[in-house]
């Protein structure tokens, strides 16, 4: 039943980032039009990614004029909500060289009222393409749910423009195409800044201060945070992921009304709206709702309203997703009035549950294995069986008297808390907690808070038992409201890097291994092995990412095959010139930046296994310094997975790129063997996930670790304070709660690893948790009360493969397998 009620909940929209089928056809041809062609072999059906069919892209008829509007137009079939657009110009086996530096994206959701996307500052021209083979990837924020989608490529000078296209997302069954309510409001307090609550992406209109017809950020995906001044977007003013308004500013009895139009009549069940609750300001969830039912558009409002009573709350000041009950009610628009608990009422997401959209976003769960194993698991329930529907409500309303109580226990054990402090070095001398000569501690904490989020509100037993188990092989916490971010490590604990979290991550954006005792004081140029590489001979492609202090980029390296000789760990010799992958320090970098930069490269320098990305050569005897690492010709090992399927009959009919089991088991084989060359060293990566696997034609998997850095997963990553960024969904539970990393932190990313794998990285871990969620569950393992979530047993995976997975995840370290054991434990499989 428990899993039956976790079905129906609202997917992480952020998190949608599957291809919609340009490049494997099920977009089919009849769906691809365009505004014109230049010839029959550049039509619209030959815009597709990554294909060379035809004369290799779709072309616009003539040169493009800085005035034109040629558009390339998909039909997704569906409302859809679109999330990434990858571009390529006409390579056609080198002899096109076509391609649009920019474009622009126009949509439209019925076909006949096309709207013009931009990002959130206003712009709506995307950067495009350098040449006319490398992809480049934009994520679109914010998304667009729409079902047409036109690509409009943008020229300064009068060119030939040809294009291939990706589309990135996924459907959009709520099928919410409007909502109207009054425009938001400013907050002005006195002796603080502005804040501003419109909605300030809604792409409707806005009529005597009333928005109507269109859709903004109560449907981006984007959930807004517990004080809400902040806000989850760079550059942007305060408040803005809120639509806000004033109680005594509306002119009506102390409500706000909002009308909703959907695609079709639906069978109603329930409405979440995430609500602020920052009390302390003057705002709270909203005290009760009335919500109204239309049957059709040109129809009567039903007089029968459905009613609902929210439990307001005056100790927990995070903001929430309030759930409103809808009865089954069949409508295809809904009037519904919120009713103010105080001067402020704000919202920043809005979704509906309904019959047919349950049956449809259970369809898309099953489609995408979306699924959680909860140790209190049964068979789904059959929508049709009225006493199991009404159990699974039971259920529900239970849960909610126990979150509340555990509120209210939680808020008494706080209090609590607030006089636990941590044993200081010297009274914890001589404590085994520290003895792991290659870990450091980070704690997660936000100096905005008085209670900070992750480690007081969320986790409020943490501190005494992890002071209690201090001395016997736990950790202890120190005592957070006593300290800093850089005050809180135990001053005994050795480190590899500044107690800062942001030196997790290297000065180029990519994540740092840490290492055993490498000092790097006296580190200068002639410290480095590495040979010297002519930098004029690196020929830059494509930026991959970029950091405070640097870049990473594919670059094509002219004769470096030649340069380094016999030994090469090039699998291709005999080529002229090779992609590699070059990090690059900013000439304004800070005098530490550059320190951290050479350590990077000592590091590197240190690895030589056929399972790790290999340092080839360097450029450092003038700025930006450079080091020049292997690139592998399939990219990284999620993309390339997410754009197959498991090998089959219909595969091999279908021409569809696929894997088999066994190519699955051996990238799991090779990525255990880099990882226990690494853990021989003592090195840990900090970051192992699929995106920072790299894949050869021979499906050879180098680990590598720039995946922090590239636009691409930014979703993958809990962004600190604005700053550092953590793949908190691979990470073990003792690196997020207490900044331990170690060689069996690493062994618990890797079983996250496998688990990618074998669902073909068809989505995120933990897809149904949002970052704040995954980070509770960790406190879950730390309690140890049998209550944690655990990822699911993918499909494809052998029973003895996935009980493998589990015994990475074991809540003590000790439980946890050894990169060695692991591999010789997966080795087996791959012969069978």
């Amino acid at each position: 039943m428990l899993v039956a009620c976790f079905s129906v909940l609202s997917l992480s929209l952020s998190h949608c980032r599957y291809a919609l089928g340009m490049e494997d056809n099920r977009i089919k041809d009849e769906a691809i039009t365009a505004s014109s062609q230049w010839y029959e072999t550049t039509g619209p059906q030959y815009g597709r990614f990554n294909s060379e069919e035809g004369d290799g892209a779709w072309c616009p008829k003539g040169q493009l004029e800085p005035s034109d509007t040629q558009y390339l137009q998909v039909d997704l079939g569906r409302l859809t909500f679109l999330t990434v657009v990858g571009t390529q110009g006409r390579y056609a086996r080198n002899s096109g060289n076509e391609y649009a530096r920019a474009y622009r994206l126009n949509y439209s959701r019925d076909g006949v009222l096309w709207k013009s996307w931009r990002n959130r500052l206003g712009n709506a021209v995307i950067e495009g393409n350098k040449n006319a083979y490398q992809s480049v990837i934009n994520d679109i924020h914010p998304p667009i749910i729409t079902r047409y989608i036109r690509v409009i490529p943008v020229t300064k000078l009068s060119t030939t423009v040809c294009m291939r296209v990706e589309l990135y997302g996924c459907l959009w069954d709520e099928g919410l195409i409007s909502y109207s309510a009054p425009e938001g409001q400013l907050m002005q307090q006195p002796g603080h800044p502005i804040a501003n609550f419109s909605d300030s992406t809604y792409d409707g209109v806005n009529e005597r201060r009333r928005l109507s017809g269109g859709l903004g950020q109560l449907t981006d995906g984007v959930i807004g945070l517990d004080n809400f001044l902040q806000a989850r977007q760079y550059h942007v003013w305060r408040g803005y992921d809120y639509l806000g308004w004033r109680n005594d500013s509306l002119g009506t009895q102390g409500h706000v009304e909002m009308e909703f139009v959907f695609d079709r009549q639906r069978n109603f069940t329930s409405m979440k709206v995430h609500s602020n609750n920052m009390f302390s300001q003057g705002v709270k969830i909203f005290s009760s709702v009335s919500c109204w039912f239309k049957p059709r558009l040109i129809a009567a409002w039903e007089p029968e309203p459905v009613t609902f009573m929210t439990v307001l709350d005056d100790r927990n000041p995070s903001a929430r997703y309030v759930t409103v009950p809808l009865n089954r009610r069949t409508a295809k628009s809904l009037r519904c009035r919120f009713y103010f608990a105080d001067v402020w009422m704000m919202f920043s997401e809005v979704s509906f549950q309904s019959g047919n959209t349950h049956k449809h976003t259970h369809t898309f769960i099953s489609q995408q294995k979306i699924y959680l194993l909860i140790l209190f698991s049964s068979e789904p329930p059959d929508d049709g069986n009225t006493p199991i529907l009404i159990g699974c409500l039971v259920t529900i309303i239970l849960l909610l008297i126990i979150i509340i109580f555990l509120i209210l226990w939680c808020q008494c054990v706080c209090k609590v808390l607030e006089k636990v402090k941590t044993q200081t070095a010297d009274e914890t001398e001589g404590c085994p907690a520290n003895s792991d000569p290659h870990y450091e501690r980070v704690f997660l904490l936000d100096p905005q808070y008085q209670n900070p989020a992750v480690l007081r509100n969320k986790l409020p037993e943490l501190s005494q038992s992890a002071e209690a188990s201090a001395c016997g092989g736990g950790y202890a916490e120190p005592d957070v409201t006593q300290c800093t971010p850089h005050q809180c490590f135990h001053s005994n604990a050795p480190h590899y890097a500044e107690t800062d979290i942001v030196r997790l991550q290297g000065v180029t954006g990519s994540n740092m291994y840490a290492v055993p005792a490498l000092t790097v004081d006296s580190l200068t140029r002639k410290d480095i092995s590495a040979a010297e590489f002519p930098r004029q001979q690196l020929i830059f492609r494509e930026k991959l990412g970029e950091g405070q202090f640097g870049e990473v980029h594919l670059c094509e390296a002219e004769g470096l095959p030649e340069f380094l000789g016999e030994g090469s760990p090039l699998p291709d010799r005999d080529c002229l010139s090779v992609l590699v992958a070059v990090k690059q320090l900013r000439a304004d970098a800070t005098n530490q930046a550059r320190n951290d930069f050479l350590k990077e490269i000592k590091i590197m320098s240190r690895l030589n296994d056929p399972n790790i990305i290999r340092l080839l050569c360097v450029c450092v005897t003038s700025d930006p310094l450079c080091m020049v690492t292997e690139y592998m010709e399939n990219g990284d090992l999620n993309m390339f997975l997410s754009q197959r399927e498991i090998e089959s009959t219909l595969t091999h009919a279908n021409n569809i790129p696929s894997v088999s089991l066994s190519d699955l088991l051996h990238m799991s084989v090779q990525i255990a063997s880099g990882m226990k060359y690494l853990a021989s060293l003592n090195f840990v990566h900090r970051d192992l996930a699929t995106r920072n696997c790299l894949l050869d034609r021979r499906l050879t998997i180098k680990i590598a670790d720039f995946g922090m850095s590239r636009n691409l997963y930014s979703s993958d990553y809990y962004r600190i304070q604005g700053r550092a960024v953590l793949p908190i969904r691979w990470m073990a539970w003792e690196s997020i709660l207490l900044g331990k990393f170690t060689t069996a932190s690493d062994v618990w990313a890797f079983g996250v690893t496998l688990w990618e794998i074998f669902t073909l990285c068809k989505e995120q871990p933990y897809s149904l948790l949002s970052d704040e969620q995954v980070i509770e569950n960790t406190g879950e393992f730390f309690r140890n009360q049998g209550r944690q979530i655990f990822l699911y047993a993918p499909p494809l995976c052998p029973p003895s493969l996935f009980e493998l997975m589990m015994r990475c995840w074991r809540r003590d370290i000790p439980d946890r397998p050894t990169f060695e054991g692991l591999y010789q434990a997966l080795r087996p499989h791959v012969n069978q």
